[in-house]
């Protein structure tokens, strides 16, 4: 369901719930292993088909258990919604193929940008989740904007360089890993960074 994806801010309505962390993970994993399967019988039409109803039914089930939807699925979700519908419309699979790179690019540059202009975004996406001083949300933010870009880059070198069907494993089975993979390198950093939040500090606030 979502391309390099970190946890997001949570639009919520009513009383917060919880949501088990392996139970989110099947729910964005679901939608690309869809992805994969609906391809290998169908071809990437149908696979495109499949892969929009099961986001969106991924994305209403987060809702109705947790009451909340991080703002980055919802994104994505969108872009799927579009691109899909211009591929499956006019036929064309380079615009499920182009959708990652957007989605990625749409992220880093609106984090590399807010820090240019000194509004970093991302103690507003993940203020929630970690508790770091100013210089650490900087670090974290423009590492994660190069990720970003770096994956949007990698999506266009492999879907322009490889057949359909490696194009949708990739999507499937190496997106998350490789996400998963730079979240954990950051922990250095965020144990270097970390500080102890005020009871009536904003969650979502950067730290001074």
């Amino acid at each position: 369901m979502t391309e390099a994806a970190v946890p997001g801010n949570e639009t919520t309505k009513g009383p917060a719930r919880t949501m088990h962390p392996l139970l989110k993970f099947v729910l964005e994993m679901g939608p690309l292993v869809i992805f994969f399967i609906a391809n290998g019988r169908g071809g990437i039409y149908v696979a495109t088909g499949a892969f929009m109803v099961a986001t969106f039914v991924a994305l209403a089930v987060m809702w109705i258990i947790a009451r909340k939807i991080a703002v980055m699925p919802l994104i994505s979700a969108a872009v799927v919604l579009v691109f899909g519908t211009l591929t499956i419309v006019l036929q064309d699979d380079h615009f499920i193929k182009m959708k990652p790179t957007l989605v990625n690019a749409l992220f880093g540059i609106a984090l590399l940008g807010g820090m240019m202009l000194n509004k970093p975004l991302l103690p507003y996406v993940l203020g929630d989740v970690f508790h770091i001083d100013a210089e650490g949300w900087r670090k974290l933010t423009i590492r994660w904007g190069i990720f970003f870009i770096a994956m949007a880059v990698l999506n266009e070198v492999v879907w322009r360089s490889v057949s359909t069907d490696t194009w949708v494993a990739f999507k499937t089975f190496g997106y998350l890993p490789i996400t998963f993979l730079f979240a954990i390198a950051q922990a250095p950093l965020l144990t270097r960074h970390a500080i102890e939040r005020e009871p009536d500090q904003p969650a979502n606030a950067p730290a001074e």
